[in-house]
């Protein structure tokens, strides 16, 4: 009853905070973040802790969708014209990004004393710059759908948010093997880097598998519209928690679904988007960024204000320069060399989902909670200003 219950509170707090955010011109994103963490345990606690260690499964599900619907925006049709400056855009703003974090943080850690051996802050640090290459999908998802935007730079956008994040899960999964979380690094530590190999193979499996698995279905379908995004929705959730249960990537699996369902059957594909769109996306965004909000731990913010500070600075340097090299290098047009950088500053759950998933890893104990509440404390301060950023860039680009 209980948890039904703050479910039912967020949901009616959360019809009013969309109000407010209309009257106050402000998107409803921020609005939904705000809304969080006041009422969340950080500030009024009229949402405990219990309720928020206990949301998971709503988190999932949100990411599970969300995943989806980012990689479905990467098809053959539309992007084999432009497929390879997104590749490159994307692959010099992660590298971009990890790099500078990655210095920053462990030059911070050798200054300050913290009692760590160098490979462990080597580790940690390398672990930050894994998790500040990755984009918040939700968050420019829900402001371009806020917008109702839909041009070729929109497209270009979620096309690169899409990749980033691959790249991201696989820099963080290479980082964490390396880093002996899953096994001790030995003389045989070339056998140990190319234990990412399986995993990410297997994780591509599944995913495709289950879009195939969830075409052959939906053609039992054909001529129920309904039935067939029931399904489609069942298999989502259902290749998202295998991953997960077979310790491969979910998030990636999702991600792998979205883009060959959109490639094998982008018509049937496209009525069940027009479905979520309508009927469900609202919602998991309210939720999700509602839920997101709720675990920022305030106190921690005031303690660490410079490892917060040096993770969104370098961050934003890393997105906006690897943006505007990759754009150059890759011959892309002025709009995607000044805008993309700045569209791309939002940061949410796929940070915050991997970060969590360092608590369960041996080795990090020390490290892990500090870890999650710097991305935590980040992220409130991505998401409250991201937005903004990204829709400035979708309407400067709308308006030239």
């Amino acid at each position: 009853m209980q948890t039904l219950f703050f479910v039912g509170l967020i949901f009616v707090l959360g019809a009013f905070m969309k109000w407010v955010s209309y009257k106050f011109q402000m998107l409803n994103v921020v609005g939904y973040l705000i809304l969080g963490f006041v009422i969340g345990p950080g500030m009024l606690n009229i949402v405990p802790h219990s309720f928020v260690d206990e949301s998971q499964v709503i988190t999932d599900l949100s990411l599970s969708l969300i995943s989806v619907l980012i990689g479905a925006n990467l098809k053959y049709n539309v992007l084999r014209d432009v497929w390879k400056q997104i590749a490159i855009i994307s692959v010099f703003e992660a590298i971009f990004t990890f790099v500078l974090i990655g210095a920053a943080l462990y030059t911070m850690f050798s200054y300050f004393d913290l009692g760590l051996s160098q490979r462990y802050r080597l580790s940690v640090s390398l672990l930050f710059g894994a998790l500040a290459s990755a984009t918040a999908p939700a968050t420019i998802l829900a402001v371009i759908h806020e917008l109702r935007v839909k041009n070729r730079f929109s497209s270009f956008l979620l096309s690169v948010v899409a990749v980033d994040n691959a790249i991201t899960l696989v820099l963080f999964s290479f980082v964490l093997i390396i880093a002996g979380a899953h096994l001790d690094i030995t003389e045989n530590s070339f056998l140990v880097y190319l234990g990412i190999i399986p995993t990410l193979f297997f994780t591509v499996l599944v995913g495709a598998a289950g879009a195939v698995l969830s075409e052959v279905i939906d053609r039992i379908f054909k001529n129920h519209r309904s039935i067939k995004t029931t399904s489609t929705l069942g298999m989502i959730f259902i290749v998202y928690s295998l991953s997960s249960y077979w310790h491969l990537e979910p998030l990636l699996s999702s991600l792998v679904m979205g883009v060959v369902l959109s490639n094998i059957s982008p018509r049937d594909f496209f009525v069940v988007r027009r479905e979520f769109d309508f009927h469900l996306k609202e919602i998991i965004f309210m939720l999700f960024f509602t839920l997101s909000a709720m675990h920022l731990d305030i106190t921690f913010v005031a303690s660490m204000p410079l490892v917060v500070l040096i993770y969104i600075l370098f961050r934003f340097v890393g997105k906006v320069t690897g943006v505007w090299v990759g754009a150059k290098v890759s011959g892309a047009s002025i709009d995607i060399q000044k805008y993309i950088g700045l569209a791309l500053f939002p940061q949410a759950g796929i940070a915050i989902g991997l970060a969590l998933s360092l608590q369960h890893e041996p080795g990090f104990g020390i490290m892990a909670p500090i870890m999650l509440n710097v991305i935590i404390a980040t992220t409130m301060v991505h998401e409250l200003i991201g937005p903004i950023l990204t829709k400035y860039a979708l309407t400067r680009v709308s308006s030239e």
